[in-house]
């Protein structure tokens, strides 16, 4: 998961890309990256780190030019911790051409040996950006051969590239001296739109707040398969580039991932939560009497929108009873599960009023690894909770994402080859409700809008709670191999990321 931006314009770029990713900070916080291009000279500056840590007064000074992209990066593969790994990423032939890149390519281990074996290409790194980059700059050498630049031989290597990738890919990519190109995966798992400004500026983002909260007016999204060329004189082109696109967009965005005030491929994020806590209360109600709950809390913060409408339907009080930190940064140094455990504690607060000799519903949006739920039950009992009740708003998340979501290992997912009551065990909640997952498909669908601007949606890459995987080409194998290619974590650094937390013991 990472967020991704670029911007075509007559006036500087450097602080509408910077203002772009601080609204996408939410899509990666490990590292960020802009390049900025003046004629046909490229400018960059990239590190590990937070958007406002990451660049200073003199840092976007000698980011000049009127076009550009960005990048927020949450890693899932390759190494976490390497400055190198860190986007946009570059390559000087043909043009010059810098990409980033948000998803993940299941074949990337089998392109890096093609690329060495019969392209030529050197990769320097693990990251299957890296390869993403070099497939597309190898195809436009092969459909430009050595002549100018044409629109048409854009689209021609973007077909190409369609035939050679598998897996999740929303890319925005700069061609010195001639413009932008963005191109979605066939099947739209990650999420990608445009919009312009006032002043005839565009502007590509993951979401649709990055263009909203930045000044533009949302145009519409990228198509799944579709390539968009915008040259430098702001003139868009675009094409179909896939043979058989399908719309099957990462559920796990309306879940968690994007943020409430997004519209995703025309659903809006807000009204998507607010309807899996609609079809959550039918299932809350078959296992505890409402009489028996006496306040619903969410877990900040993705919850709030689900629980809301839960307590709404229930007639149940609901009540803020944690507070969220939202200072904390990384703990350097932990040296064994008890201080992990204390990091948990630094960034949630509870507000003992709220729990004291209650009957508590806790809402989540979803439970990955189960340790956070866990220490969250206990605050809750500590702070004097009767009875502690959770609630998912998510199914059970029980199969590895190979998409670009860091959950790939069935042994860290709670809900492998585990009961419900298993599950609620381990938790230690006195009773444990998930939503279903086909209620949870029509929950998110029903927020789609009658008549789409692009696709129809045909269905939602759900993998990590149905195990099916749209691209076709996963299996005990290849996750077993993208295992390997994890982000390497330093054994003394705790990964704080919402999706990357500790083991359960």
């Amino acid at each position: 998961m990472c967020g991704i931006v670029g911007v075509v314009s007559n006036a500087p770029v450097n602080q509408l890309l910077y203002d772009a990713m601080l609204l996408l900070q939410h899509r990666g916080q490990d590292a960020a990256g802009i390049v900025t291009m003046l004629e046909r000279k490229f400018f960059m500056h990239k590190a590990k780190g937070m958007v406002r840590d990451v660049f200073r007064t003199r840092n976007m000074r000698a980011l000049p030019g009127s076009v550009g992209l960005g990048q927020v990066r949450y890693p899932t593969a390759g190494n976490a911790y390497s400055e190198e790994e860190a986007q946009p990423f570059y390559v000087n032939a043909p043009f010059g051409i810098v990409l980033v890149h948000n998803g993940n390519l299941t074949n990337a281990h089998a392109l890096r040996a093609e690329l060495f074996s019969t392209d030529h290409r050197h990769t320097n790194t693990e990251s299957d950006s890296e390869v993403l980059l070099n497939v597309l700059a190898h195809e436009l050498e092969r459909s430009t051969r050595g002549i100018p630049l044409k629109v048409d031989d854009v689209f021609a290597a973007v077909r190409a590239v369609h035939k050679r990738l598998r897996g999740s890919y929303a890319v925005v990519s700069l061609i010195a001296g001639h413009g932008l190109l963005v191109f979605r995966d066939p099947y739209g798992i990650r999420p990608l739109c445009l919009g312009r400004n006032a002043d005839g500026a565009i502007m590509v983002a993951s979401e649709s707040v990055a263009l909203e909260g930045s000044g533009f007016v949302f145009e519409r999204n990228v198509a799944p398969g579709e390539a968009v060329f915008i040259d430098l004189q702001g003139n868009v082109h675009a094409r179909q580039c896939a043979e058989s696109p399908t719309l099957n967009p990462c559920i796990f965005e309306f879940v968690y991932l994007a943020r409430p005030d997004s519209t995703l491929d025309g659903i809006s994020v807000y009204q998507a939560r607010l309807n899996l806590g609609e079809t959550l209360a039918q299932r809350v109600v078959s296992t505890v009497p409402p009489s028996d709950i006496d306040v619903i809390i969410p877990i900040p913060e993705s919850s709030r929108p689900s629980a809301t409408q839960l307590a709404h339907l229930l007639g149940v009080p609901y009540r803020e009873g944690f507070v969220k930190n939202r200072y904390v940064g990384r703990t350097f140094i932990m040296p064994g599960q008890g201080v992990r455990k204390k990091s948990v504690r630094q960034k949630l607060n509870v507000i003992a009023s709220e729990f004291k000799g209650r009957n508590v519903l806790l809402v989540d949006d979803s439970i990955v690894r189960g340790t956070t739920s866990r220490e969250i039950v206990q605050m809750a009992r500590d702070a004097g909770a009767n009875k502690v009740y959770m609630a998912s708003a998510a199914p059970p998340v029980r199969f590895p994402n190979v998409y670009g979501i860091d959950m790939p290992t069935k042994d860290e997912l709670v809900a492998h080859d585990r009961s419900i009551e298993e599950i609620r065990q381990l938790i230690g909640c006195d009773a444990l409700i998930y939503q279903d997952v086909d209620a949870m498909k029509r929950a998110v669908m029903k927020a789609a809008p009658a008549k789409a601007d692009t696709l129809a949606i045909a269905g939602f890459e759900a993998s990590c709670f149905d195990g099916v995987y749209v691209t076709g080409d996963i299996d005990i194998d290849a996750i077993t191999r993208m295992n390997g290619n994890r982000p390497r974590i330093e054994e003394t650094e705790e990964d704080s990321s919402r999706l990357a937390l500790p083991n359960l013991s």
